[in-house]
């Protein structure tokens, strides 16, 4: 991805609401599972990881990312924003 396409990612993942939690499990199938029915609709997603999660912040994003076949567009805090392009979907993009 460009800076510019990150960059337009980045705001349009700014007025989000996170959509999936990360807890004392961890990420689980379950959490999973949920992420990538969200992203198939949405296709950019925000996560937050809450502070009782095993995993450090990085580390969760990154097993996200690769579990989920996403992009991590940016991480803030405790959530994470990712990205997955459905090819399924008519919508024009910028770039």
């Amino acid at each position: 991805m460009t800076k510019k396409q990150l960059s337009y990612l980045r705001g349009l993942g700014h007025h989000l609401s996170p959509v999936a939690m990360v807890g004392r499990e961890g990420i689980t199938d379950s959490v999973i599972n949920a992420v990538d029915q969200v992203i198939v609709a949405h296709e950019l997603i925000k996560v937050k990881i809450q502070n009782n999660c095993p995993l450090d912040k990085k580390e969760a994003a990154a097993e996200l990312s690769r579990r989920t076949g996403s992009t991590v567009i940016r991480i803030i805090g405790k959530i994470v924003l990712l990205y997955r392009e459905n090819k399924d979907k008519t919508v024009e993009r910028k770039k």
